[in-house]
């Protein structure tokens, strides 16, 4: 069994409250959580309104299928429109 644990800081576009922020987080959250079947929590800058960070752990047997899963996560998150990735950490363990 191998575990991915990621790491994704995003910078928000779009968010002038924390109403704002908390939308968009749980937006992405949600997206991510139901097409690719990973955990995914916020786990910093909580009263940031500019900046978010998520945490994820994707489990399988492959190293190939978490780095796929892993890239695909972040072309969704690239995509949408609301935020920019400005740092990323991919660790297997």
């Amino acid at each position: 069994m191998l575990v991915a644990i990621c790491q994704v800081e995003l910078s928000l576009f779009e968010s002038n409250s924390l109403k704002d922020k908390r939308s968009i987080v749980l937006s992405l959250k949600e997206r991510i959580r139901q097409r690719f079947n990973v955990s995914i929590a916020e786990i910093a800058e909580l009263n940031n309104l500019k900046v978010a960070q998520f945490g994820l752990a994707i489990v399988s047997n492959e190293k190939r299928y978490l780095e796929k899963i892993y890239a695909n996560i972040l072309n969704l998150i690239e995509d949408d429109g609301r935020v920019e990735i400005i740092n990323q950490i991919f660790e297997l363990g």
